[in-house]
């Protein structure tokens, strides 16, 4: 009869305000740290979602339609955020819902942006411009709009450079163009949030697979059905050999593993260049120098070899220093 009535007074208590277990309290929701994704439903965001999700942080996914937000919401550990980094209406309702539902939040990882862009001779002003309003103004703008709640974390701020703002070439102007700002943008945001005890990364990917080739082909077919036209047999087969190219290239989970390092390392680096190959590394890095020559080519106080290698070995040293 006691355990009887034990039972039953512990079953009230738990459905009362008056008694809340620890298990119940404390969903992994909330008590994990919360770090935001934009642009989490496809390539790299997905892969660092899922990620992060599976070694038990709290993720806010950035998604547009009602299907993605769907398939977001059904992965444990993950909260869909209905989220266009081109609208400031959607982008200050995601800093309301987060403030509402209480998590604070950790991190900021800006990963939504589209490839495109071309030759300047040959590409529209408005393709090139639709290329800078995701990749410069959508980061800029969710940046300026999320670093509040990020500072009252003292936490993290990391953005989806790539290799590409190093290296360029005309078929891809734009996109290089956009990624070479993350460039700057992240030395002055890191300047401007270190009093605030936040630091800023970039990881700069290589040829990892991701969804940003193909969406780039069928945004192309987009505009030639709206404009009355036809995808002709030729136009499949070109994203058919997108589709494959990409499908093709290694899972981005080194590129995750950057992220990671970046948001919870004690001593986060600035850059993290991150690419699939020896000979991608190689090239990447050559170009930089191959810059620093062309920088030190005219002038009246330019550098000698030796005092060029003197600037590396210093650097060397301090930046190895620091993050040891």
């Amino acid at each position: 009869m006691f355990r009887l009535f034990f039972v039953l007074i512990l079953t009230l208590l738990i459905s009362s305000s008056l008694f809340v277990p620890s298990a119940i309290a404390m969903s992994p929701k909330l008590e994990a740290k919360s770090i935001l994704i934009t642009g989490a439903t496809t390539g790299i965001g997905r892969n660092l979602a899922e990620t992060l999700a599976e070694r038990g942080y709290h993720v806010y996914g950035g998604a547009r339609t009602d299907a993605e937000m769907k398939e977001l919401d059904d992965i444990s550990n993950i909260t869909a955020i209905r989220l266009d980094v081109t609208k400031q209406d959607q982008v200050d309702s995601a800093v309301q819902r987060i403030r509402e539902i209480g998590t604070g939040l950790y991190a900021l990882v800006n990963n939504a942006g589209i490839g495109g862009g071309g030759p300047v001779l040959t590409t529209l002003v408005e393709d090139q411009t639709s290329v800078y309003t995701v990749n410069v103004e959508g980061v800029y703008r969710v940046t300026k709009a999320f670093a509040p709640l990020v500072i009252e974390s003292k936490g993290r701020i990391t953005t989806t450079g790539s290799v590409a703002g190093i290296i360029s070439s005309s078929s891809f102007n734009a996109y290089s163009g956009s990624k070479h700002w993350i460039e700057a943008f992240t030395d002055g945001l890191a300047q401007e949030m270190k009093p605030f005890g936040v630091d800023v990364s970039v990881i700069e990917p290589g040829n990892y697979q991701s969804h940003i080739r193909r969406s780039s082909v069928l945004r192309a077919f987009d505009k030639v059905l709206a404009a009355g036209g036809e995808i002709t047999e030729e136009m499949q087969k070109q994203y058919d050999q997108t589709a494959a190219y990409e499908l093709s290239l290694k899972q981005p989970d080194e590129v995750s593993a950057a992220f990671i390092h970046a948001l919870f390392s004690d001593q986060p680096l600035r850059r993290y260049v991150v690419t699939p190959n020896a000979e991608s590394q190689k090239y990447t890095i050559s170009t930089k120098i191959q810059q620093l020559v062309q920088l030190n080519q005219w002038g009246q106080h330019t550098y000698s070899r030796g005092e060029l290698i003197g600037m590396l070995d210093y650097w060397m040293k301090k930046l190895g220093e620091s993050s040891n």
